[in-house]
């Protein structure tokens, strides 16, 4: 992945979730701190979510999941990145997922759940620590 320029991050709405209001606001902030975003849209399958981020040479995905669906999906986003030999794009995510949840999804290699009450900033200096070449 890129070593200079902006942090490139991919946000994206897996599967059936309708709603995706904290992911604009994320999007937006991650834009005004600096970085570059692609947003995916709604609706969007793991693989769509995936080939989005190999294409665009992303350092990142960040899933916003509303649906309940977090398990399956995140399984699937880090399945695909690991088959497509683009495991070094961290994946963290945000949403409704139960605390039980949490532990289990960054064992599987997510890198960061954020629950909401998160604020902008923390998404924003998480990403700033972990992501990009500072990190690497």
């Amino acid at each position: 992945m890129g070593v200079s320029g902006p942090i490139r991050v991919v946000v994206a709405k897996p599967g059936l979730d309708g709603h995706d209001r904290g992911a604009k606001v994320i999007a937006r902030a991650l834009r005004d701190a600096g970085m570059e975003v692609i947003y995916t849209g709604l609706h969007q399958t793991p693989e769509q979510i995936v080939d989005t981020a190999i294409q665009e040479d992303a350092d990142a995905i960040g899933l916003s999941i509303l649906s309940g669906a977090h398990n399956t999906l995140f399984a699937r986003v880090l399945e695909l990145l690991r088959e497509r030999d683009a495991a070094d794009i961290k994946v963290f995510g945000g949403g409704i997922i139960p605390e039980g949840d949490i532990a289990p999804l960054k064992d599987q290699g997510v890198a960061e759940i954020f629950t909401p009450g998160a604020t902008t900033n923390e998404v924003v200096e998480w990403i700033r620590a972990h992501v990009g070449p500072v990190a690497a």
